[in-house]
This record gives C-alpha cells, sequence and structure tokens, in this order.
C-alpha cells in the first residue's frame, strides 16, 4: 500500500490559456503546502516549474510540469500545463491522465481561445473541475464579469461559492458563502488570514448570492432537491455533498477567487481541491482493450488489480537520460521490478520510482492505483505507450495527437551537426510527439513540423542545448509540380558513332495529358518488333527519370500519360542505355509542345477566430488567393473553412497572431493540386532559373 490511500488522492491539472496565471498559481500551492519555503515568480526565472532555460528565457510555460503536495491529509499530484497555442498540445496529452481540473479565469482578461480549448478536452476526457477567478488584485478585476464570461464563452454554469472582499488594490479576501464568514489575508504573501464575520457593506450582497448558490446546489441530486422545496434551505454538510456531487456530474461549475501572486484565496482553494473534486476511486473505472483479441478490458482503481499504466509524457534529462512518466490506473507496481509494455509487446526493466517535484526527484518505494510518477532509462517505452502486468494484459488508447500547424526547413551548420541531427531529431521527438520530422525527396530540404513559429524555434534552442546540434530554420521551399495541357507526337532519336562499337536508338511518343492525381502512365503500342521488347522499358525509364525535372521551373511532371507508337533499332549499336536516353529526349521534346502548366499544393484550413475577427480574417484570406467554403458559429468565435494556396500561408501563424490578439487558432493539410495563375507562375519559373543560374 502506498502512503496515501487511493480515496485520498487528487490528480490535478492547472489548466488556463497562456497568461493566466498557472504557474504562479502551483508556485502558491506549493508555497502554501510547505513543499517549497520561499514563493518564485515567473518573472524572476525563480518559480519551481518553469525551471527549463527557455522558459525562463520568455517566461512562460513551454513543457507540462508535475509536483506533488499534501494538504489535509490528502496527496495532490499538480501538473502545470502550458497555455499558449504554441505548446498547448502537451497538456492534452496530460489531461487524458488526470481525474480534475482547476481552471483558471483571468479576472481582467476574462476567457480565450485556449481556454475555450481546454475546457472542450475536459469535457471529452469527462474531467471534474473547479474555477478559480484569479488577479482579482490587478487593475480592470472583475468577479462577476469572469463567471459571466465563462458561462457565454464555455457553455458552463457556474456558481460561486465566494466573492471577493474589495477589488483592485482594495482586494484582502474572500467571503465563504458556505459558512457566510470573511477571511481576510494579512497581505505580505504569507498566505495567513483571519476569520471574522462578514463587513456590514457586503452582507446583504453575501446572502443573496448564498440563496443563488444554494438554489444551484440543490440541483446536484434528487433527494437534495425534494429537502430543498420543502425547507428553502439546506445545511453545510447537505451543501458541500451537493457541490461534490454537481461537480462530479459536471451539472455545474464552483467559482472561487483570489491572487496567486498575493498568495490569496489559494488555501481556500485546496479546500476546494479535497472537498469538491474526485478521487481516483469516484472515476469509472479505466476502460482499455485485450491486445490480441481487441475485447474491451476494464480495469478498477484498485492495489488488488493487476498493474496497469499509461504514459503521458517523455522527457530528456541531461544527467538521467530520458524519464517516462506514467499514470497508474490499478494495482501495484514496486521499484525494481520487470513490466510488460503491452503497445510494443516487449519487457521492460522498471529501476528507481521516483515522484517529480519540478526539477527534482524524488525517489519511492511503490506506485499505487491513482499515482503519477516517473521511472528512468526505459529502452522502449514511449509517450502514449501502456504498461502492465504480462498476465493480465491491456492497451489504453492515449490522447488523440493534434496536428502540426506550421513547418520550416532546417539546414545543419556543419557537418558535425548533420551527422547528429538525426539521432537528436528522433530524441525530440520522443519528448515532443507533435513535432514532425521529414526528408521532402522532391526538394531534398529535411522539413520539421510543429504547433507554431515559437514551437519550432524551441525545438532549435533544445536541440542545441541538449544534444550538441546546430541548426538554422529556413521558410521551406513550396513543392511545386508541372503537367501539361495539350497533345503532342515527337521522336527522339539518340545516334553516336566515334570509332568502334557506336549507340542507337529511336522511339515516337505520343504525350497526352490524364486527370489530376492519375500520375504518369505508359503505354506500349509497338507492333512488328520494330522496337525489341528488351528496349521497351528503358524508354519507360527513361521518360520517368526526366520527368522528375520539368521543361518550365524544374520541379517533377505528373498527371500525363505516354505511348510509344513507333521507332526503329541498329542490330550492333542498339542497347538499353540507348533507348532510355532516346525516351528521355522524346519526353524533353514532347514538354516544349504540350502546353506545360505549374501546379501548386493547395491546404484545406480551420481557423478560429473570436466574433469581432471574423471579417478581417476573411478578408485576409481572400487576398491570399484563398476560398472561403464555409462558417460556423461558436460561442463568442467563429469557425472558418478555407482552401488557400501553401505558398500564402507558409507563415499565417504569426499574421493570425497579429490579426486577433492571440486569439486564433488554426490547423492546416494537404488537400489537392491546382495550376498555379499564370502571372503568380512567371514569377515562380523566373525565381528557380534564378536559383539554377546562382547554383551554376
Amino acid at each position: 500500500m502506498g502512503a496515501f490511500e487511493t480515496t485520498k488522492i487528487r490528480n490535478l491539472g492547472i489548466v488556463a490559456h497562456g497568461g493566466a496565471g498557472k504557474t504562479s498559481l502551483t508556485e502558491a500551492i506549493l508555497y502554501t503546502t510547505g513543499m517549497i519555503d520561499r514563493l518564485g515568480r515567473v518573472d524572476d526565472g525563480t518559480s519551481t516549474m518553469d525551471f527549463e532555460p527557455e522558459e525562463i528565457k520568455r517566461k512562460i510555460s513551454i513543457t507540462s510540469a508535475l509536483d506533488h503536495c499534501h494538504w489535509k491529509e490528502h496527496s495532490i499530484h499538480i501538473v502545470d500545463t502550458p497555455g499558449y497555442g504554441n505548446f498547448i498540445a502537451d497538456t492534452r496529452a496530460c489531461m487524458r491522465a488526470l481525474d480534475c481540473a482547476v481552471v483558471i479565469l483571468s479576472a481582467i482578461s476574462g476567457v480565450k481561445a485556449q481556454t475555450e480549448e481546454v475546457w472542450a478536452w475536459a469535457n471529452e476526457f469527462e474531467i471534474p473541475r473547479i474555477a478559480f477567478v484569479n488577479k482579482m488584485d490587478r487593475e480592470r478585476a472583475n468577479f462577476f464579469r469572469a463567471i459571466d464570461d465563462m458561462e457565454k464563452a464555455l457553455g458552463a454554469r457556474g456558481v460561486a461559492i465566494q466573492i471577493p472582499m474589495g477589488v483592485e488594490a482594495s482586494f484582502s479576501g474572500v467571503i465563504d458563502l458556505i459558512r457566510m464568514k470573511a477571511f481576510t489575508y494579512a497581505g505580505d504573501q504569507s498566505g495567513s488570514c483571519t476569520e471574522g464575520e462578514i463587513p456590514a457593506d457586503l452582507l446583504e450582497e453575501a446572502r443573496r448570492l448564498r440563496e443563488m448558490m444554494v438554489e444551484t446546489v440543490a440541483e446536484a441530486y434528487d433527494a437534495l432537491t425534494e429537502k430543498y422545496l420543502e425547507s428553502g434551505e439546506l445545511t453545510e454538510e447537505e451543501i458541500l455533498d451537493g457541490l461534490r456531487v454537481g461537480t462530479m456530474r459536471n451539472t455545474f461549475t464552483p467559482v472561487l477567487c483570489g491572487s496567486a501572486m498575493q498568495n490569496i484565496g489559494v488555501a481556500h482553494l485546496l479546500d476546494a481541491v479535497c472537498a469538491h473534486l474526485p478521487s481516483p476511486l469516484d472515476r469509472t473505472p479505466a476502460v482499455g482493450s485485450g491486445p490480441k483479441s481487441g475485447e474491451i478490458v476494464q480495469r478498477a482503481p484498485a492495489e488488488s488489480e493487476p498493474f496497469s499504466a499509461l504514459v503521458f509524457k517523455t522527457t530528456s534529462d541531461p544527467y538521467t537520460g530520458k524519464i517516462t512518466i506514467f499514470r497508474v490506473y490499478s494495482g501495484l507496481l514496486n521499484s525494481d521490478s520487470l513490466i510488460y509494455n503491452s503497445t510494443k509487446d516487449v519487457q521492460e526493466r522498471i529501476g528507481q520510482l521516483f515522484e517529480l517535484e519540478g526539477k527534482k526527484q524524488k525517489p519511492i518505494k511503490q506506485a499505487v492505483a491513482g499515482d503519477i510518477v516517473a521511472v528512468a532509462k526505459l529502452k522502449e517505452t514511449v509517450t502514449g505507450d501502456t504498461l502492465c502486468d504480462e498476465s493480465n494484459p491491456i492497451v489504453y488508447e492515449p490522447a488523440k495527437q493534434l496536428l502540426p500547424v506550421i513547418s520550416y526547413a532546417i539546414e545543419p551548420k556543419t557537418k558535425a551537426d548533420e551527422d547528429k541531427i538525426h539521432n537528436a531529431l528522433h530524441r525530440m521527438i520522443e519528448e515532443e510527439p507533435t513535432l514532425e520530422s521529414h526528408r521532402d525527396t522532391q526538394t531534398k530540404e529535411m522539413i520539421i513540423s510543429g504547433m507554431g513559429q515559437v514551437h519550432l524555434e524551441v525545438i532549435v534552442e533544445k536541440l542545441k542545448r541538449k544534444f550538441g546540434v546546430e541548426v538554422l530554420l529556413k521558410t521551406p521551399k513550396v513543392p511545386y509540380l508541372e503537367t501539361i495541357r495539350g497533345n503532342a507526337k515527337v521522336q527522339g532519336k539518340y545516334k553516336k558513332q566515334s570509332g568502334g562499337r557506336g549507340q542507337f536508338g529511336d522511339c515516337w511518343i505520343e504525350m497526352s495529358p490524364t486527370g489530376r492525381g492519375e500520375g504518369y502512365i505508359f503505354e506500349d503500342k509497338i507492333v512488328g518488333g520494330v522496337i525489341p521488347r528488351q528496349y521497351i522499358p528503358a524508354v519507360d525509364k527513361g521518360i520517368h527519370e526526366a520527368s522528375q525535372e520539368g521543361f518550365l521551373a524544374g520541379y517533377p511532371v505528373v498527371d500525363f500519360k505516354v505511348a510509344l507508337v513507333y521507332g526503329s533499332f541498329h542490330t550492333v549499336d542498339s542497347s538499353e542505355m540507348a533507348f532510355k536516353v532516346a525516351g528521355s529526349m522524346a519526353f524533353k521534346k514532347a514538354m516544349e509542345l504540350c502546353k506545360p502548366v505549374l501546379l501548386e499544393p493547395i491546404v484545406t484550413m480551420k481557423v478560429t477566430v473570436p466574433d469581432e475577427s471574423m471579417g478581417e480574417v476573411i478578408g485576409d484570406l481572400n487576398s491570399r488567393r484563398g476560398k472561403v467554403v464555409g462558417v460556423e458559429p461558436k460561442a463568442n468565435s467563429q469557425i472558418i473553412r478555407a482552401v488557400v494556396p501553401m505558398s500564402e500561408v507558409l507563415a499565417y501563424s504569426n499574421d493570425l497572431k497579429s490579426m486577433t490578439s492571440d486569439r486564433g487558432l488554426f490547423s492546416m493539410e494537404f488537400s489537392h493540386y491546382e495550376e498555379v495563375p499564370g502571372h503568380m507562375a512567371q514569377k515562380v519559373i523566373a525565381e528557380a532559373a534564378a536559383e539554377k543560374s546562382a547554383r551554376g
């Protein structure tokens, strides 16, 4: 058995948009619970959870960080998640493993697009949550506006269980509407407060809001509703019970308030986490499948069940190496034991188990159902894998990964960097599953794709810091193609005589366009043996190889058909090589006559923007030669679907950020190829010619 019973464990995510104060709140929680002895600050680079050099430099959370604390006989595993769009994919992976969440609402800016996104994920994973209105001490703070914004933007039903005492510079504490007591904080960031009576000027408002709270809480379950309708009141115990049931059923969301920076309201938030949010035992059994049968398998969060866990995050430490972080769903796991990776069908040796405390690691002997723990140096295991008892295997489905939205070409600075780049990228992808890497066979560039420009810039910094690999980021080349619109019948004749045996190949081809996406089709129409059978594949090969460099700008040629219709040969001088050259010559001659055109890649885009930005964003997409194919309304925002030439949106991330004040989200994926307009084609052809000339 672990140090804490499973019923006393809380697996808690701190989630919201970037800048809402998640890391500051986590810092205040750790300080209030005695895990750290001084209150660090993000702006000073002294916070416990933002410890990566890239985070300290940018003053934002780039990767989820884990810690734990103890509060009133409860063990709370805390995951401080990123909120900026470039890094929010990590938040999704972590939320798959959580039981509950605190959603921060900014008292100043309310709900932003990223908060909407994490709220939707909480709904998807059925995660009960409470809301904390932060920054009540700041200028323009408004507690009730934040709740109203939450209800409108998130479709949530907020129930205030606290109200603030004072606002902005005069914010001094909170009024507990359950106990009807006022708590005045010392104002020295210590988190200490004194309990007292509600100030007279706030008493009437507190009574009114308490009545609204009780009315909402009474809807948690039928017996409570009947009791309230009969008596018109609920006891403190009934209110607490109703809050817990209603929160876990997502009937409503309790709302608290405070200031993470001033450490006001944090102790009361911890009380609410323990009182209203679920333990692993309150959740439904974990559902997976049999690795071979595919049948549904369930695991209850009990120590008596077979061991099972889901890996939801991987990091690399310069001293420890690869660190695998997983959530235990059932059973027990001891340090120094063998375990089965059912996803990979391999055994792994578990060494020392430990709990993460920011960048530190605390060794533990055993993990129980509900625990979040880590282990170093697993050989085969990566994010998304299931670890379990080999005699009772199960596979859990990981969170579905978000698709990358931006791609850049990378160029190693030196030969030494080039030698190390593949291994370094492989290691980075283990840590950042949303990062993708491939070599473009057409442009010959190494491409990395990620969640935004800042994401890829951070990847470049990590490659240098962690693996000693330096690369340059460049805008990738657009993979244009060429095709034809006309027909031609031409001869390709290769004759070479320079003493001794010569070379002779002669072929006539008919070239014509095919449907888009049909590629290259070769048809043998030779009759009467005018070209021997053994030379016909050579003609096909010569045409295919020549088509890799088109007539207009040197891009591959697609969607054309070649019929080999006639030719001649020499009994001595003909060879496969001669007919391959003849095929190539015929293709190049035909390209000049077949009205060649350029094709460009078209992408489909899904752009989510605030209502007030929709007109500007649609106008911008139109200016990029895009076609809006649909608009769907969403709470306080609009989803725009469009098809746009890839060349027009290579740097769209920064432009959308500017147009929407960083409240816009987008995704894109390749759709099809279309003909490039004439004036644009001339520009592309001229650029290709200049580049070819520069290469000599």
